[in-house]
């Protein structure tokens, strides 16, 4: 019984941090739903980035925009930095592994385009300076963090959002950056095509 136990207490746990997100997290996450939006009105792209965990959410946003998400649409244009190992492991050898996402937003990143920056502790060191090299470019940096928002919270600027997971386990934050991300397919196709009510 003791494991079952267990197994129930990650499903009221990950309940109670989702609960709790649904109190918090509504009105930054509209934001940069709204943010994508207008960069894709304005024919811009989102890069994406993220470690682990993170690069799997990165690469899941990047291939619902392109693909679909729930309903049939046109692609939209959306670039997970984290899937090229190529290139991933030619800036690591050449230059450093913190350098493997700046690189890449520094050569495909324009003004008014989007960096979805996803770390759960807030202090990746190369979505750190992904975030900076974002800033050079005068991209719109939307972070989803966890716990205090670590370092990347400080880099901010007022265009920027940071949507931050009030849990400090690392599952419990994966598990609503999934949520999150929906929520942000499903503004984005509801804003430019035209949504069915949930």
């Amino acid at each position: 019984m003791e494991l079952l136990d267990r197994i129930s207490s990650h499903f009221r746990d990950s309940i109670a941090v989702k609960q709790q997100s649904a109190e918090e997290l509504p009105a930054p996450i509209h934001r940069a739903g709204e943010a994508m939006v207008q960069s894709l009105l304005t024919n811009r792209k989102i890069l994406c980035c993220g470690n682990g965990g993170s690069a799997g959410d990165a690469q899941h946003f990047s291939a619902e925009l392109l693909n679909r998400f729930e309903k049939e649409r046109p692609g939209l244009p959306a670039i997970a930095l984290t899937a090229d190992s190529s290139t991933i492991t030619a800036i690591a050898n050449d230059y450093n592994y913190n350098e493997i996402f700046s690189k890449q937003v520094s050569a495909l990143g324009q003004a008014g385009d989007i960096l979805l920056a996803i770390s759960t502790s807030g202090n990746s060191e190369n979505v750190v300076e992904a975030i900076k090299a974002g800033h050079e470019r005068q991209m719109i940096i939307v972070a989803m963090t966890g716990n205090d928002g670590g370092s990347i919270a400080n880099l901010l600027s007022d265009q920027d959002i940071e949507i931050r997971v009030p849990s400090d386990r690392t599952a419990r934050i994966q598990e609503v950056h999934l949520v999150v991300i929906h929520c942000l397919c499903d503004f984005i196709d509801t804003q430019l095509f035209g949504g069915d009510t949930l």
